[in-house]
């Protein structure tokens, strides 16, 4: 039989011979480091850096991921894709957001959101301009039936004059806008200006406020016809203005003053442009003089009552 001293743990006794030398010190036994086959132990430092090596692993590799993914030519389809990246429910608030400026309400910050997008302005361009022409045709037609000395022939012309005239607007007046700003931006380091493509955004939602005014320009009265293109102008302006206010403040008044003058009339131009060239009520050289619609009438009547008179024994 073994002797008692022989059943005496001997690591008790190192244990206890340590606490003796540092009372502070705490023992683990090899008990409480066996874990069950089912169980992760979880390392948390004092430092409250809890899964930050994951963290830093996993960001490591997005890094890497984006740097190998190659970066899409402006010459292919990919580039131009991620413009036309859009649902019909942010196109719809952004038309929204354009409809109802209000102050304080920046339409870069509430509605784009860094998101700037193609879609919208391409398509409200391209409606305008269709609306246009169309109008301006229908114009001449409710003129004619009311003067029937008014000659009518369609104007296809007035296509071309549209989409021409809206797709340069919304196109070369961002960009001069933008590069004022960006010129602006280096004498004054406080400015920060928007991108080209939310300026170009944000001037191709302004129009669409235009769509409607134009289809109420068919109704034949003047005064009328006035009334809402200022309250059209009134509304898209607004919206420029208050969306270019937060950039231009901080430049000095005077330039302040003249690059939001000048935004409000070209505006003006255009929807003048648009309401003098495409909704003339009489157009030179549509309208027949009545002397020569008489003598047009005495020609064709002529010739057919003279057949008359020798069909007739």
């Amino acid at each position: 039989m073994a002797a008692a001293d022989e059943l005496v743990f001997h690591e008790f006794e190192e244990a206890t011979n340590l606490l003796a030398e540092s009372p502070d010190a705490a023992t683990t036994s090899k008990s409480d480091q066996v874990i069950s086959p089912g169980h992760v132990a979880v390392a948390v430092g004092s430092g409250g850096s809890y899964g930050a090596e994951d963290e830093e692993e996993e960001g490591d590799k997005t890094a890497l991921l984006q740097e190998e993914k190659p970066q899409p030519g402006f010459w292919t389809f990919s580039y131009y894709q991620r413009f036309f990246d859009v649902d019909t429910s942010q196109v719809l608030d952004r038309i929204k957001g354009s409809l109802l400026p209000r102050p304080g309400h920046n339409f870069v910050q509430h509605h784009l959101r860094n998101r700037p997008d193609l879609y919208g302005p391409f398509w409200i361009c391209a409606t305008l301009a269709f609306v246009l022409a169309v109008t301006g045709n229908l114009t001449l037609v409710l003129a004619q039936r009311r003067d029937p000395s008014i000659h009518y022939s369609p104007q296809f012309h007035k296509v071309t004059v549209a989409g021409i005239t809206i797709y340069c607007y919304a196109w070369l007046v961002p960009l001069a806008l933008w590069g004022f700003l960006r010129w602006r931006q280096g004498v004054r380091e406080r400015m920060g200006p928007y991108s080209f493509l939310e300026t170009v955004c944000v001037y191709g939602y302004s129009l669409f406020v235009f769509i409607p005014m134009v289809v109420l320009w068919l109704i034949p009265v003047p005064w009328l016809q006035w009334l809402f293109g200022a309250l059209a102008l009134a509304l898209s302006t607004a919206g420029l203005v208050l969306t270019l206010w937060p950039v231009v403040r901080e430049d000095t008044r005077l330039v302040a003053a003249a690059l939001l003058s000048t935004v409000v009339l070209l505006h003006a131009l255009l929807a003048m442009g648009c309401k003098l060239y495409f909704f003339q009520p009489l157009p030179p050289g549509q309208v027949v003089p009545p002397a020569q619609v008489t003598s047009l009438t005495l020609h064709t009547q002529l010739p057919s009552t003279l057949a008359r008179s020798v069909a007739t024994p």
